[in-house]
């Protein structure tokens, strides 16, 4: 997540660089080409218009889509936030006095499956964009966690040797955590250290991790659909190689009768370059939102979400030796 007042200017013109450089070639090769008398490339600029019309249609729509993705995943990771604290503080009323290494035991437990939900929402994809030159040179300026360390690494801060080794034989990890939570929590309610109202209690809780686990792999492995995403970039690049034909006569013309007749045509180029690029822009954007936990400079902070649950969580338990929070770094935090 991009935690600065705004992405700046340059770094959206590097972002794009790319882009811009293929744009001036196919705006120039028909500005040139009519210079060089080939009048008929020309063509009427209102179909393109037209064409425009649609294509600004359904870019909108495709952001929008991709806004919807992004703001429902930060509300799916909203909520494991609230059930988290409440998870712990109901959890540590009810049983600490009883069996205070199991109260231990569970909030370890459930760190660790913040943990393995992560990892597994940073699996990449195919239909992701984190291995395309433009988004994988600006994740250079930060750090992906999921990255840098292996899930066996990072479980081992919470789990036992044994339940570690079982969890990492299980191919959804987070979902095993939390049934290994569901039969801790039946077995203290068999030992009576649990009454009715306080078992079933903590036991929504579980059922409401599995809830929110469900719906951001649901986000995660449903991927925009492709129909949709696949004509918005066929329309979209008939747009971009049709305007410059499009604005060719137009511009030629608009020097007629002044000091800079015939030079004109030359504004082709940047007039050219300045509707295409809005319109691919807009459309890298929408790209850029449309998987919220791939890593990118626009996702879900899963991360730090993880982390200030963990913090908040030990200091329920009067903790002193707590891990530092997360901070951005070149202004994205993930």
């Amino acid at each position: 997540m991009h935690s600065g007042k705004r992405f700046g200017a340059r770094e959206f013109i590097i972002w794009t660089r790319r882009s811009i450089y293929a744009l001036v070639v196919l705006s120039a090769i028909p500005t040139v080409l009519y210079f060089l008398g080939w009048k008929f490339l020309s063509v009427p600029w209102q179909p393109i218009a037209i064409m425009g019309t649609a294509v600004a249609f359904i870019v909108g729509f495709k952001n929008n889509a991709s806004y919807s993705r992004l703001w429902e995943a930060r509300q799916i990771y909203g909520a494991i936030i609230n059930d988290s604290r409440s998870f712990g503080y109901i959890l540590r009323d009810a049983l600490l006095s009883k069996d205070p290494g199991k109260v231990k035991e569970m909030f370890l437990r459930h760190y660790a499956w913040l943990t393995a939900l992560r990892f597994q929402l940073r699996e990449p994809r195919a239909w992701e964009n984190m291995g395309t030159d433009q988004f994988d040179e600006y994740a250079r300026k930060y750090d992906i966690p999921e990255r840098l360390s292996k899930l066996d690494e990072e479980l081992k801060k919470y789990l036992s040797e044994p339940e570690l080794q079982y969890i990492l034989s299980k191919k959804n990890r987070a979902t095993q955590l939390m049934a290994k939570q569901s039969k801790a929590l039946s077995e203290a309610y068999e030992k009576g250290e649990l009454n009715d109202f306080q078992w079933t209690q903590i036991n929504q809780q579980l059922i409401k991790f599995t809830d929110d686990q469900g719906k951001a792999e649901r986000i995660k492995n449903f991927p925009y659909p492709r129909n949709f995403s696949s004509i918005t970039t066929y329309l979209l690049l008939l747009f971009i190689v049709f305007v410059p034909f499009g604005l060719l006569k137009e511009l030629d013309k608009l020097g007629d009768g002044t000091m800079v007749e015939g030079w004109t045509l030359w504004f082709n180029i940047p007039f050219s370059l300045l509707v295409t690029w809005c319109f691919h822009t807009l459309d890298s954007v929408g790209e850029a939102s449309v998987n919220p936990f791939e890593g990118s400079p626009n996702d879900v902070p899963i991360t730090q979400i993880s982390r200030t649950i963990e913090i908040d969580m030990r200091d329920m338990l009067d903790e002193s030796d707590l891990p530092p929070a997360i901070t951005p770094k070149n202004n994205i935090v993930l």
